[in-house]
């Protein structure tokens, strides 16, 4: 770590920051000149900071807060090490952390600890998860009492509509694209293709698929922190909450994985289209799962309005082959590619627990070796299935008490999250949807 800041000796600055349960970066400025203490020593900040609410205060009744004596965690680099932050005119690097005890156990309220807790479970039985995010996000013009797109600066004309796979709607952000795909170079996020989506100033961004699920949630979270620190360097905002616009579809967060074998086979693939047992104990888990994990696809007060009938979000819980309208997808192709799409997370997620979430469930079932039901045909949104939680209490309640999740995540990290989103549920209730937004357009 010490050799990069030494080969980029123009760096002035240095940021240490972990994800807290929103997905928040919480952390610290740091002179560069303590940069060896940050790497050897570690740096310290109450357990309470990665449990705060939307707005950055602490949960009410919390016991890592008065009942703990708001105790200090020690916070170390992850294996990331430093990267750039190219949305800042100083030049700074980033240096991801996570949280620890002083006695070296993993803070089980850490949300990448939880990730990785769960891919323990996968190294036990000597497998490994391959995975990718899709990433959809819009561009937006906050500068007056109501959202909209931004001008476009080749023209200084508004896009008016949504328009799928529009070149000419790509083209007119194509400085802001440019250096965005730079920026992820420099930070190592692997961005494949940009298409133009169906929402007013929408598009969507696919991350590389990987080996190293623990990395696909970082790229995903560094991803939204670069997006969102670049677009305010272009003048407008960029954000991923669920639906910023009630008339146009809101933002996913689709995650595709397959399984590799210790001899690095794909377990999802038995040469033909329909894929294997192990394949069906995973959609059957996943299923299992689906309607605890809610609070985790769907986090926030504005979730919800993306979570409704024939609006491109599926609603159902179910599977499919080459159906989106259903929550699980199994992509067609090529047979050694065979894999899950798990389609219900909104963009607004936090990237580790979303991929926990999946993943825990995933190999609940093979662990199980559980039996889905007949994948559905035709339109998910007409049909007689159970639903996901349609509203944030639901969610709550389910995920607090649900067995699958029990599974998944520490008892510490569930009651953890249930504090923090009766909290909010509380205070967003006396809040205008407008005032709401004004609250997620960048926090999410």
């Amino acid at each position: 770590m010490q050799n990069w800041l030494r080969k980029n000796p123009a760096v002035r600055s240095l940021r240490v920051a972990a994800a807290d349960l929103n997905g928040q970066p919480r952390g610290k400025r740091i002179p560069t000149r303590f940069a060896d203490k940050a790497i050897e020593e570690g740096t310290r900040f109450p357990f309470s900071v990665l449990n705060l609410d939307i707005w950055g205060e602490d949960i009410e009744n919390s016991p890592l807060v008065m009942e703990s004596g708001d105790k200090d965690g020690v916070l170390r680099p992850t294996e990331r090490g430093f990267m750039p932050m190219p949305w800042l005119e100083t030049p700074t690097a980033l240096l991801p952390i996570w949280m620890y005890h002083d006695d070296g156990r993993p803070f089980a309220g850490d949300p990448r600890h939880a990730l990785n807790a769960v891919l323990d479970r996968y190294r036990a039985r000597g497998l490994t998860p391959v995975c990718a995010v899709e990433l959809e996000f819009f561009l937006i013009d906050d500068s007056g009492r109501k959202l909209q797109v931004p001008p476009s600066p080749r023209s200084g004309k508004r896009r008016q509509a949504g328009d799928i796979l529009s070149m000419r709607a790509l083209d007119q952000f194509d400085t802001f694209f440019t250096e965005l795909y730079d920026a992820c170079e420099d930070m190592d996020i692997p961005a494949d293709t940009a298409i133009s989506e169906a929402g007013l100033g929408q598009f969507e961004i696919n991350l590389m698929h990987g080996d190293d699920a623990l990395r696909a949630a970082d790229d995903a979270w560094l991803f939204k922190m670069l997006v969102k620190g670049l677009a305010r360097k272009h003048g407008f905002a960029a954000s991923f909450m669920a639906k910023p616009y009630p008339d146009y579809a809101g933002s996913g967060l689709h995650m595709h994985f397959s399984v590799l074998d210790a001899d690095g086979r794909n377990i999802f693939d038995n040469g033909g289209p329909e894929g294997t047992e192990m394949l069906r104990h995973a959609v059957a888990g996943c299923m299992t799962a689906m309607p605890g994990s809610g609070l985790i696809f769907a986090p926030h007060a504005n979730s919800y309005a993306r979570i409704v009938p024939g609006a491109h979000a599926p609603t159902a819980v179910c599977w499919a082959y080459e159906n989106r309208t259903s929550s699980i997808r199994i992509p067609s192709g090529n047979p050694k590619a065979r894999r899950i799409e798990h389609r219900v997370a909104g963009g607004d997620v936090n990237p580790y627990l979303m991929l926990a979430a999946v993943l825990g469930a995933a190999i609940n079932g093979i662990e199980d070796e559980a039996k889905p039901p007949a994948p559905i045909t035709g339109n998910a949104y007409t049909a007689d299935l159970p639903q996901i939680p349609a509203d944030w209490t639901t969610a709550i309640d389910r995920f607090e008490n649900d067995a699958a999740v029990a599974r998944i995540f520490a008892r510490e990290l569930i009651q953890n999250l249930v504090l923090t989103k009766r909290q909010e549920l509380r205070d967003m209730a006396e809040l205008s949807p407008e005032e709401q937004a004004e609250i997620y357009l960048e926090t999410v």
